[in-house]
């Protein structure tokens, strides 16, 4: 899974993403990387794990929520840093990402 997402985001540090793959396939844990899709390492499953560790580790979404802020409010808050990161991550060569859904 560590691969599959250094080969969607080819500039994200390996450390990252054998983390995201460790963390999204927990067992039992009703993450993604538990799903049929994600144990198929399909582009959007990974995507969404990508996009869901970044929302944790590189912004300050889990505090927003902490303070009381809606979860659909905090994640719009955080939404530029998380595509800037994504879009660092893709590398130059990567495709252009269109706005994150909630």
């Amino acid at each position: 899974m560590a691969r599959r997402i250094r080969e969607i985001f080819p500039q994200c540090p390996p450390a990252e993403a054998q983390a995201i793959a460790e963390h999204t396939a927990v067992r039992g844990s009703g993450r993604v990387g538990r799903t049929a899709a994600g144990r198929g390492l399909e582009e959007q499953a990974l995507m969404l794990a990508v996009v869901a560790a970044v929302r944790h580790r590189h912004t300050g979404y889990d505090a927003l929520l902490a303070s009381g802020l809606d979860r659909v409010l905090a994640r719009e808050q955080v939404r530029d840093r998380v595509e800037e990161t994504l879009a660092a991550w893709r590398g130059p060569n990567g495709w252009a990402a269109s706005r994150l859904d909630p």
